[in-house]
């Protein structure tokens, strides 16, 4: 199986794995929220990179980092958290990772509880 099809199948689990968890604490998956996707990057100037064509095609707000633990970007994109919706989203920022060969640590939100 290519890397990136394995890639794809393993990102689709652990988004399903998350979603199911934040489902147990009552988050209402349609309400809109800012979603967190992080990436982990080799180099100050490969973040800076990936941030810029985030940005530069809209995929979301991206922002390149460095400290003591190394380089990474955050994407920041405000969106309902729908299977669907969150899977798609995911897979692109996979792809991303893929064809700037840097890790993809997957996205994060805070729960939605209805009212």
């Amino acid at each position: 199986m290519p890397s990136t099809v394995r890639l794809l199948l393993e990102t689709a689990k652990a988004d399903t794995d998350l979603l199911m968890a934040k489902d147990s604490h009552g988050d209402v998956f349609t309400i809109p929220r800012q979603v967190d996707f992080l990436f982990r990057a080799p180099t100050a100037e490969k973040a800076k990179l990936v941030a810029s064509f985030i940005n530069d095609n809209r995929y979301g707000e991206a922002t390149a980092s460095s400290d003591d633990h190394g380089h990474r970007v955050q994407v920041l994109i405000t969106m309902p958290i729908t299977q669907n919706v969150i899977c798609s989203v995911s897979g692109l920022m996979a792809c991303i990772s893929k064809l700037f060969e840097i890790d993809y640590d997957g996205w994060g939100s805070v729960t939605q509880i209805g009212k």
